[in-house]
């Protein structure tokens, strides 16, 4: 299967695990307590919209429009 979707422009996405350091400071920063959450920030650092659960790709194609 194939993930990769060319939109022409430019995402970061950043893994984290909420059991690792990293995870555990960030997610009451972030107010996230269930994986799998996805967060997605505008270029700004506002945050768009969160999703928790199964990953939608389309979601990520129309924030993106």
């Amino acid at each position: 299967m194939n993930n990769e979707i060319s939109i022409g422009k430019r995402i970061h996405f950043i893994r984290l695990n909420i059991q690792e350091a990293a995870g555990m400071e960030l997610a009451p920063v972030y107010n996230f307590e269930f994986t799998p959450t996805f967060i997605f920030f505008d270029a700004q650092g506002n945050e768009v919209w969160r999703q928790v659960g199964e990953f939608d790709p389309q979601l990520v194609r129309d924030s993106l429009k």
